[in-house]
C-alpha cells in the first residue's frame, strides 16, 4: 500500500501523498509542456477522487479550471492539436493585433527617417536604431519593444546588414583574356607536375601593445594602448606569403624592414631551399601567380632584375603571371591562405615577432592546409633602382600574348635549347612564341614560327 497523508484543502479532508512524493511530483511537473502539465494534473486528480482537483491545484500552483480542462482532454478520443502544445491562435495577441495604430505610426516614422539609393529602386535603409524607434513609438502612444520593432523592420524588408566589398573599381579590357591565360598556364604546369605558387604580402601589422580585430577567450580583460601610433611601436611586421597550389601548403616569411622586390625574391628563394626542392626535386620551371603591385609590380624593372638574379641562383626558369588590375582577390593565396592566417591570429596582441610566428604556424583547415613560418632578418632598402645596363642587357623573355603580364626569367646556366626541350616556352594559340622589349634582341635560336 502507498504511504499517504491527510491534508485539509478548503475544509475538505483529502487523502494526499506524503511530502517526499509531492516534491518529486512537483519536479516532474516543471519539466512538462503546458499541455502535458494539465493532463498530468488531471490524472493525479482523478486518482484522488473527491477533493482531488483542489488538492492537485494547490500542490502544483495552478488554477482548478486547468485541472478540470486536463480531465476533459483525457476523455477525448482524438487530440485536436496532436502536433502542437496550444491550439492554433492561442496565446497572447501580438502588439500589432492589440494596437492597430502601431503599424501606421511605424510607417510614418520610417517615412521620415528612411534614406534610399537614387540609382537602385527599392534599396532603402533607416538611420534610427531599434531602441530609438521603440522610444519614438512610445512617445506616439503605441509602445513597442525592440523585438517588436525588429519584426516590423523585417516585414518592411529592412534588416541589419554589413557592407560587402563586391563592386569592382574597374575592369581592364584584357581582364578575361589574362584570367583565361592564367587558368591555362596553371593547368599546364600542374598536369606536368611542376610547382605553381601564389605569392602576396599580407596586411602589415604594428608590433607592440596595440589592439587587433577579433575576439579571444581570456580570464581577464586585455588592455592595449588607446592609439595606434607607429612611433610607439617596435616596428612594422611585413608578412610575405607563398601558397603551393598543388600541395595546399602555405609559407609565411616575416620581416621588419620594407616590402621590396628583394624581399619578395628572397622569400621565394627561402621557400625553394626549405620546401620546393624537396617536393619537386627534378623540375626545371616554376609558375608564380601574383598581383600587379607592391614589391612584385608588373611595371618595375627592379623586380625583373631581382627575378633574373633569382632564376640564375636557383637554376630554374621562373614564369610570372600577373593578375589584371582590380583582380587581385582572384589570387589563390588571398582566399586559401590569408583568411586562415587572420583567423588564427584574431584578437591576440602582437607584442613580439615570435608571438606572430607562433600563431600563424597554427593556422589549419579541415581540408589539410599546413603552414610554416620563418623570419627573414635582412634589412631591405627602399628607393633602389636597377643597374644602368640592365634594360639593355635584360634577358627577361616576354610572351607575345599580353607581354606586360606574362614573362619568364631564364637562368643563365641553361642554354636556350635546353629551355625549349624542357617545355618552358608557352604555347599561345598553337604557336611557340617569344617577345622582347625593342631594346632586347631575341637570340637567333628563338624565332616565331
Amino acid at each position: 500500500m502507498e504511504n499517504t497523508t491527510t491534508r485539509t484543502v478548503e475544509d475538505e479532508k483529502v487523502t494526499g501523498y506524503e511530502p517526499a512524493i509531492e516534491i518529486k511530483m512537483q519536479r516532474l511537473f516543471t519539466t512538462l509542456s503546458e499541455k502535458d502539465r494539465r493532463r498530468y494534473a488531471g490524472i493525479e486528480a482523478a486518482k484522488l477522487r473527491h477533493g482531488g482537483t483542489e488538492y492537485i491545484s494547490t500542490l502544483f500552483g495552478i488554477d482548478p479550471k486547468t485541472v478540470r480542462r486536463g480531465l476533459v482532454e483525457l476523455d477525448l478520443n482524438d487530440d485536436p492539436a496532436s502536433d502542437r502544445v496550444r491550439k492554433k491562435g492561442a496565446g497572447r495577441k501580438t502588439a500589432l493585433e492589440r494596437q492597430p495604430q502601431l503599424l501606421v505610426n511605424f510607417l510614418a516614422l520610417l517615412a521620415e527617417f528612411t534614406a534610399g539609393d537614387p540609382m537602385r529602386e527599392g534599396v532603402l535603409w533607416t538611420n534610427l536604431s531599434r531602441c530609438e524607434i521603440s522610444r519614438r513609438l512610445r512617445e506616439m502612444g503605441t509602445p513597442a519593444s525592440r523585438l517588436t520593432v525588429r519584426k516590423l523592420l523585417k516585414q518592411q524588408g529592412l534588416g541589419q546588414r554589413k557592407a560587402r566589398k563586391k563592386k569592382s573599381m574597374g575592369a581592364h579590357p584584357d581582364r578575361n583574356a589574362q584570367v583565361e591565360n592564367i587558368a591555362r598556364l596553371k593547368a599546364e604546369y600542374l598536369t606536368a607536375g611542376d610547382p605553381v605558387i601564389s605569392i602576396d604580402t599580407k596586411k602589415k601589422e604594428l608590433i607592440g601593445d596595440f589592439a587587433r580585430e577579433g575576439h579571444t577567450h581570456t580570464q581577464i580583460p586585455v588592455e592595449t594602448l588607446d592609439h595606434d601610433f607607429p612611433s610607439a611601436s617596435q616596428g612594422k611586421l611585413i608578412p610575405h606569403g607563398i601558397y603551393d597550389v598543388a600541395r595546399n601548403e602555405g609559407t609565411m616569411h616575416l620581416n621588419m624592414s620594407h616590402d621590396t622586390s628583394e624581399l619578395c625574391c628572397d622569400s621565394i628563394a627561402r621557400w625553394w631551399q626549405q620546401h620546393g626542392q624537396h617536393h619537386y626535386p627534378n623540375v626545371r620551371r616554376v609558375l608564380i601567380l601574383c598581383d600587379g603591385g607592391g614589391g612584385n609590380a608588373a611595371n618595375r624593372h627592379v623586380f625583373k632584375e631581382a627575378l633574373q638574379a633569382l632564376a640564375d641562383g636557383l637554376g630554374l626558369a621562373i614564369r610570372i603571371a600577373h593578375y589584371p588590375p582590380y583582380c587581385s582577390k582572384h589570387n589563390p593565396i588571398e582566399h586559401r591562405l590569408f583568411p586562415h592566417i587572420t583567423r588564427a591570429c584574431q584578437g591576440v596582441v602582437f607584442h613580439t615577432v615570435d608571438i606572430a610566428k607562433q600563431l600563424m604556424a597554427k593556422a589549419k583547415t579541415s581540408t589539410g592546409l599546413k603552414v610554416t613560418v620563418d623570419i627573414l632578418t635582412t634589412v631591405y632598402e627602399i628607393g633602389k633602382k636597377c643597374a644602368a645596363d640592365f634594360i639593355e642587357n635584360m634577358r627577361i623573355v616576354f610572351d607575345e600574348h599580353l607581354p606586360r603580364w606574362n614573362y619568364r626569367a631564364i637562368p643563365q646556366t641553361n642554354s636556350f635549347q635546353e629551355v625549349i626541350f624542357g617545355g618552358i616556352l608557352s604555347c599561345v594559340f598553337g604557336k611557340v612564341l617569344t617577345h622582347h622589349f625593342p631594346v632586347t634582341q631575341a637570340p637567333p635560336e628563338l624565332t616565331n614560327e
